[in-house]
């Protein structure tokens, strides 16, 4: 008798989210066929509502080269140049994506975790996460992803820090579409002000990865932060910069920016 799988909660779900969007590429030949194990990967396989394809030589190969462009394929070459040269010597990919209807738990993402784990002990030799323009090694998805046995949203979610005037910086993340929320952003954060600011990022990863919405208009209420701070909705799923609708925290001098 097999066990049942272990529920991913999520404890701040409120109903009326955005569909939860995935999106991730596995390099190397994949044996797809391979025993599927629900207990070993702690998956019931592809969720409803995504979709796996395969591309390779003879079908469509201009998608197997076309992550190994841009932004994240240059940090990877700088960063990990062996495992870029692994990735480039592959000529076929997996890519699995598609939505969930808004679902008030993240087993969805339970099996979504265990697949890809499954693909890599499979045949893959990497994974690619178009909404946070990383590469995962094997090693790496092993213990940051599958090692971890729960859902840890701050390792799928990525915040850049990008410098602006007067030497402030603004903060911004990407990945939160996978949890059908939005991003956030902060701009004109002050050199005093930043580890605030990455706690309160963070507390709102995870606010808003377990289900949680924030209306306009709510305040931050943190003593490391000033009064009058304010989130507001804003962008859309075609805003280059998020690839998604985000939170803009506005700060008290801010307000009359509230409209635009």
């Amino acid at each position: 008798m097999t066990s049942p799988l272990v529920d991913w909660p999520r404890p701040h779900y409120v109903k009326g989210g955005k569909n939860p969007f995935v999106f991730y590429v596995v390099y190397g030949w994949v044996d797809i066929d391979r025993p599927f194990s629900r207990s070993a990967y702690r998956s019931r396989g592809l969720p409803d509502g995504i979709d796996l394809t395969g591309y390779g030589p003879t079908v469509q190969p201009m998608v197997v080269s076309q992550f190994r462009t841009g932004y994240g394929w240059g940090r990877l070459v700088a960063q990990d140049p062996d495992l870029a040269a692994v990735v480039a010597a592959q000529d076929f990919c997996l890519v699995i994506r598609g939505d969930v209807a808004d679902p008030p738990s993240l087993s969805y993402f339970r099996d979504l975790i265990g697949l890809l784990t499954f693909c890599l002990d499979a045949g893959g030799v990497a994974i690619y996460d178009p909404q946070i323009l990383k590469w995962w090694s094997p090693a790496d998805w092993r213990t940051h992803a599958f090692g971890v046995g729960h859902c840890t949203p701050r390792h799928h979610v990525v915040t850049f820090v990008s410098p602006e005037k007067d030497g402030t910086a603004w903060f911004h993340t990407r990945g939160m579409r996978k949890f059908g929320r939005p991003d956030v952003s902060i701009h004109n954060v002050r050199p005093e002000h930043r580890p605030a600011i990455i706690d309160l990022v963070n507390r709102f990863i995870d606010l808003l990865a377990f289900g949680g919405r924030v209306p306009d208009g709510q305040p931050i209420r943190m003593s490391t932060l000033p009064q009058g701070m304010t989130c507001w909705q804003r962008g859309s799923e075609d805003d280059p910069d998020f690839n998604n609708e985000h939170i803009e925290i506005l700060w008290p001098d801010a307000g009359e920016a509230r409209g635009s």
